[in-house]
């Protein structure tokens, strides 16, 4: 394993959570059949005990469980992982990266990090690589836990800009800081939240090479969009967290997750918006919890 190399403008970060996890990332090679060469797979772990595993959204790294990750680390071995194609983690030149391709990897980390049945956490887009993964390995999966998460919702209708040339063109936009300003501010329900450090961490992976390639090829791809008519198949107890005041996913796919799902539970996080694990990280650790407690006790009867 080795550090991971962060681009310079990781000295200005100020929040003591996004120091301490930009100091904690490393990276392991994951053998894959996705390539004859391992895969260098950027993650941070932290805590001890029964293992959990942090799935970031679209477009995001580690740095989005700055604020999670330790609150669970006190009762888990978290392992906060950056998918294939995204953050710090790799992206050679031989590898698709599909919804297929990003599964693939995260089993092969899965095992060669984990190895047990895991508590797994995906937020926004990462909610449906997490169903994703479920659905396909679920004994490597022990409860489920969807933040805000995609798999119902369309993704937005680009591919048809990510052509030569128009790709890196619609790449450069979503590279502005004004534009990822925007994005971050209807992310949260406070707008206070949106800070220079806020920013910072959500730009960094930028700088990782390659990002532009990744992202124009798995837009190409339609994403997630063939999920929503598997999610009924989740046999595994699953807590459904929401932030009451989302603006990027809206409301009601909530309540469509509980309906779909047989062994859930809705918890709604009041007075917050996308991000819950960023927004409101103590009731969102609070509600894993008491979920993850409540499934000990049934299994256990």
């Amino acid at each position: 394993m080795n550090a991971v190399l962060l681009p310079p403008a990781a000295a200005q970060l100020t929040e003591p959570t996004s120091i301490a996890l930009a100091n904690q990332i490393q990276r392991q090679a994951i053998a894959t059949p996705l390539s004859p060469n391992a895969i260098a797979t950027a993650f941070v772990r932290q805590g001890t005990g029964a293992p959990l595993l942090l799935v970031h959204g679209f477009d995001s790294s580690v740095f989005e469980f700055r604020r999670l990750q330790p609150l669970l680390a006190d009762h888990y071995t978290t392992w906060n992982v950056d998918l294939l194609g995204f953050g710090f983690t790799d992206r050679p030149v031989d590898v698709p990266f599909t919804p297929a391709a990003i599964k693939t990897h995260l089993y092969a980390t899965w095992k060669t990090l984990i190895g047990e049945p895991m508590i797994l956490v995906g937020a926004s887009m990462g909610g449906a690589a997490a169903i994703d993964l479920a659905l396909t390995y679920p004994d490597a999966v022990r409860q489920l836990v969807l933040i805000d998460s995609a798999g119902f919702a369309k993704g937005p209708d680009i591919s048809k800009f990510m052509v030569p040339g128009l790709g890196y063109l619609a790449t450069a936009f979503l590279r502005r800081p004004g534009v990822r300003r925007s994005v971050s501010l209807k992310a949260y329900a406070d707008a206070r939240f949106v800070t220079p450090d806020a920013e910072l961490c959500a730009a960094l992976h930028l700088q990782h090479p390659r990002w532009q390639d990744a992202l124009i090829a798995f837009t190409k791809s339609g994403g997630y969009n063939f999920l929503s008519d598997k999610i009924a198949q989740l046999a595994l107890p699953t807590l459904i967290l929401w932030g009451d005041s989302d603006q990027i996913l809206g409301t009601a796919d909530a309540a469509q997750f509980a309906t779909a799902i047989a062994h859930s539970q809705l918890v709604w996080i009041p007075n917050c918006g996308h991000v819950p694990h960023l927004e409101q990280p103590q009731k969102t650790r609070d509600a894993i919890l008491e979920f993850a407690a409540i499934c000990d006790r049934s299994s256990d009867a």
